[in-house]
């Protein structure tokens, strides 16, 4: 397996579940991602503007590989409601044989449409 082929977790939040449906929804069809978890709402607090907010959001966690990474960040980026939307990528060090298959499977072939 070469680095390319390497699992990747992709995480962001979304304002409200409504828009982690959407992007979710976009990002699988594209094929950018094989799966999309929306976690129930929490509080996020962070500086914004000279200000700490806090703000109710869904986490979004995307299941994909490290040949997408780019063209996955852009689109979010695209694709998201945020100024400056949070996009954390990790590795996955081991994944079911049969899942990480599939999940190769399904963004690869999104590589060559």
């Amino acid at each position: 397996m070469n680095d390319a082929d390497t699992l990747i977790l992709v995480h962001t939040t979304c304002g409200d579940a409504e828009h982690a449906e959407q992007l979710a929804s976009s990002l699988v069809e594209e094929r950018l991602a094989a799966c999309a978890s929306i976690g129930a709402p929490i509080v996020s607090v962070y500086p914004w503007q000279g200000r700490i907010e806090r703000e109710r959001e869904c986490p979004l966690t995307l299941k994909s590989t490290r040949s997408a990474l780019t063209r996955l960040r852009e689109r979010i980026a695209q694709l998201h409601d945020y100024d400056v939307p949070e996009v954390l990528a990790v590795e996955v060090c081991t994944a079911s044989e049969d899942y990480a298959a599939w999940v190769r499977d399904w963004v690869g072939a999104g590589a060559s449409a």
